[in-house]
């Protein structure tokens, strides 16, 4: 007994001995590592890595970017089950420790011994919220007793809530999400609010190998560990038997799901970025800013079907170009083997890969001709859906394109057209699929309001996946006649009338230092004799529109229109610049338009609203200048485009103007637009741009309804460009169509026809609910009835005569003295200096 004794005396020495130098051990390793410990205090105030978000005017997410997905939540926001579901594939003794689970470190150490190497970390929640924030990932034993001293001073400092909060908010659950919230949007297209039982345990299953567990590239590994962590839930009672059998037999539905955008507006989204880069430097991809747009979300959306449509529908009617490509299919191939519904295929589907591989392009989807009948085919869509295309649906109008201006014999059967393993475009329409094909042409559109040049809507492209480049910052075209109500303003401004006449006959201008000539012609070929300047411009006669520029002086005009915004040293300095011939952006072209649609204010065009930091708090407001009619007595109204400053009486009506157009309503002085167009001679243009619809080149935007659109064609020498710019209701919008290489459109294709209908299409969805407005025409103005030939007085009695508007002092005082049917027409030639 005594031998026993001592034996168990030994024992108990031996460990209080043990005990006694594990405990200095572990006391000197934390005097000497304790002073290298972070503050954990700093948890309390963590500034979490997020993305950038932008936002249309109306709180629609239109763009993310940053590397790392994130977005965080509190824990009360969090479903109870989701939390347990980390217990259980974590720490299911979470509640009960102090930071550090004896039982699990006891259980790596033990691992360590038998393998030779560090199997688990035996890590509680607590300690990867230290590692997460404080530490690296490297698997040493210093880190290691850093984590353990780190986790216990958190568990002191922090309740147990409030470090589960900062670990569901800080882990990295693969493809590029952070935490629980991104990674139910990336999986699962949806909030954590809305997540079942199985997609929580899913995602509770990812924090010990993202990329192992992914339920996207791992389907059968990732159920594996979601069953377990479903077993382990109902081991500790998280949930009952019906709740487990439930979950375990749920399928894996997880995909990719990307940034959950709500409204479409890439290129808005990339020029926000860009402009938060110049602000913020690359911090700007992390630090959680919230960006507002000025764009609208269903004016947004309104611009980019007209686009779509307007490019389908001109491509179209030149013609069918063929197959994107040929798939050499098998004899025996009719289609994948495997159901579409399949969760795990046998053997996934060459051709059907090869078809997901070529993606969707705006509305078109790529489709694989597997059968040709008589007058129909049976083609196969990307997500394995099996469709036919009938006669009806696009083969009997298949036209083969032959050129610009020249389409081949309409198809007498559906193998005229296509051929099996063919791969097509096909959209969905109002009788089923319709064969289509993606348009070689492009498209650009942007929308200002014109009071204040917010900008409402902008599209640079039909896709931007397929291009990028924004063709309304970026395009440098030439506008053609879109530029001529420009230069008749400066015209109007500088002793010219509506009713000034000038000859509309054949002119040539020779250069003999390039030994060529220049012999510019109306777009119809033709030659009208003398011509009203009203006339002229809503017909857009080019002879008229030189001959003006010529006697008005081109100094004189660049001087006068670069008012409007365009760089004058940027303009050409020689009479083609009447045409259009200069290169600039739609973007430009709309800024100019906007001086027109707001009665003769310079407005800025602007994107960025607002600019909230990660704690929502308002760190940038737009201050815009803009139009304040209620100020004009305030204003000097001269054609130098001064503006004197409103008085302190004068600010809460700015303000209130300001709050209609949904600038800054706080501020205490609001800047106003600076007038630099006479309130007369904008009346002036403004009437004649009217006319453009009411019986000139742009007739056709009389569908719309409405007695206040106004705007103007555009169409370049090709033609290779094709424009219409126009206004109503205060807003203005610019629409241009062409190819990015300068191709020609056909010689039936201008401004009115192409450019026009995507306006239309757009207006009609941005007008609705806008009353018309209407400029007041100002003091100083009289309307005269006019000989509709000469433009000077009429005579009393006459029978044709028209009334034109002129400044009063300016109002024609002669009568006509002869009436003529014709009138002659001179050929002028005279040197040009550069052309």
């Amino acid at each position: 007994m005594s031998h026993i004794t001592a034996i168990a005396r030994h024992i108990l020495q031996l460990g209080i001995l043990g005990t006694a130098c594990l405990t200095v051990g572990f006391s000197a390793i934390f005097i000497y590592l304790s002073p290298k410990l972070p503050d954990v205090d700093a948890l309390r105030d963590v500034r979490l890595q997020t993305p950038l978000r932008i936002y249309s005017r109306d709180g629609l997410l239109i763009g993310e970017f940053g590397e790392k997905r994130r977005t965080p939540v509190q824990y009360e926001e969090v479903p109870e089950l989701f939390i347990k579901a980390f217990l259980a594939a974590e720490d299911d003794r979470f509640y009960l420790h102090h930071g550090v689970d004896i039982a699990g470190l006891l259980r790596a150490a033990s691992q360590l011994i038998v393998s030779g190497s560090i199997q688990t970390g035996g890590s509680t929640i607590t300690m990867q919220v230290a590692k997460n924030y404080f530490l690296s990932q490297e698997r040493t034993f210093s880190r290691k007793f850093n984590e353990i001293f780190l986790a216990l001073k958190i568990e002191r400092a922090l309740s147990k809530p409030e470090i589960l909060e900062l670990y569901i908010n800080k882990i990295f659950l693969g493809n590029h999400a952070y935490g629980i919230e991104a990674a139910a949007q990336v999986y699962y297209g949806k909030s954590i609010s809305e997540l079942e039982l199985s997609q929580m345990a899913m995602i509770a299953g990812l924090p010990k190998a993202p990329s192992a567990y992914n339920p996207i590239v791992n389907p059968q590994r990732a159920k594996l560990r979601r069953n377990w962590i479903l077993g382990r839930m109902k081991q500790l009672g998280y949930i009952d038997a019906d709740s487990y059998q439930t979950a375990v037999s749920s399928p894996v539905t997880a995909t990719y799901y990307g940034s959950r955008l709500q409204a479409d507006a890439a290129y808005v989204a990339e020029l926000t970025r860009q402009d938060m880069i110049q602000r913020f430097g690359l911090d700007a991809y992390n630090d959680g800013y919230h960006v507002y747009t000025t764009v609208d979300s269903k004016l947004q959306s309104a611009a980019n079907r007209a686009v779509i449509d307007g490019v389908a529908a001109y491509d179209w009617r030149h013609g069918y170009r063929g197959p994107e490509q040929h798939w050499p299919l098998p004899d025996d191939y009719s289609g994948p083997a495997t159901p579409a519904d399949s969760e795990f295929p046998v053997a996934p589907d060459p051709w059907l890969k090869k078809l997901r591989g070529l993606g969707t392009v705006a509305i078109w989807q790529p489709a694989l001709v597997i059968a040709v009948e008589e007058r129909s085919v049976e083609a196969l869509l990307a997500n394995s859906e099996r469709i036919t295309l009938g006669w009806e649906q696009g083969l009997s109008e298949a036209r083969r394109f032959i050129d610009p201006n020249r389409r081949g014999k309409a198809p007498q059967q559906a193998a005229d057209v296509l051929k099996r393993g063919d791969v097509i475009r096909v959209l969905p329409g109002k009788a089923g699929w319709q064969l289509s094909q993606l348009p070689q042409a492009q498209s650009a559109l942007v929308s200002l309001d014109a009071d204040s040049g917010a900008i409402l809507s902008l599209v640079g492209g039909y896709d931007y996946r397929l291009s990028a480049f924004n063709r309304v910052t970026q395009a440098q075209r030439q506008p053609g006649s879109n530029f001529k109500p420009f230069v008749y303003t400066a015209a109007l401004a500088n002793g010219f009338t509506a009713a000034t006449v000038i000859n509309d006959a054949p002119i040539v201008f020779e250069d003999d230092q390039l030994e060529s000539t220049w012999r510019p012609t109306n777009d119809s070929g033709k030659f009208y004799g003398p011509t009203r300047l009203r006339q002229a411009l809503y017909n857009s006669r080019n002879l008229v529109s030189i001959r003006l520029l010529r006697e008005l002086g081109i100094a004189n005009a660049i001087d006068y229109v670069a008012r409007f915004g365009f760089e004058a040293d940027k303009l050409p300095r020689d009479l083609s610049l009447a045409l259009g011939s200069h290169s600039m952006t739609p973007m430009k072209v709309v800024e100019g338009y906007a001086v027109f649609a707001n009665g003769g204010y310079k407005v800025e065009p602007y994107l960025i609203e607002r600019i909230e930091d990660h704690d929502r708090a308002e760190i940038y407001r737009a201050q815009p200048a803009i139009v304040c009619r209620e100020c004009e007595d305030d204003q000097d109204n001269s054609t130098d485009g001064e503006t004197a400053s409103a008085p302190i009486e004068e600010l809460a009506t700015i303000e209130a103007v300001l709050a209609q157009t949904g600038a800054q309503e706080e501020q205490s002085a609001a800047p106003m637009a600076e007038r630099v167009l006479d309130e007369r001679v904008a009346y002036l243009i403004d009437d004649i741009l009217q006319d453009v619809v009411r019986k000139g080149t742009a007739r056709r935007a009389r569908q719309l309804g409405r007695g206040d659109l106004a705007g103007k064609t555009g169409t370049t020498n090709g033609p290779t460009d094709a424009w219409f710019s126009g206004y109503g209701g205060g807003v203005v919008t610019t629409t241009w169509v062409g190819f990015d290489k300068n191709q020609n459109l056909g010689r039936r294709e201008y401004g009115g026809s192409v450019a026009l209908p995507i306006w239309m299409d757009y207006m009609k969805v941005a007008l609705k609910g806008r009353p018309e407005r209407q400029l007041k025409q100002p003091e100083g103005m009289v309307s005269v009835r006019i000989d509709p030939r000469s433009g000077r007085l009429a005579k009393a009695g006459q029978d044709d005569a028209i009334f034109e508007i002129f400044r009063t002092e300016q109002a024609p005082q002669e009568e006509v003295e002869a009436l003529t049917a014709e009138h002659p027409m001179a050929v002028e030639q005279e040197a040009v200096e550069i052309f």
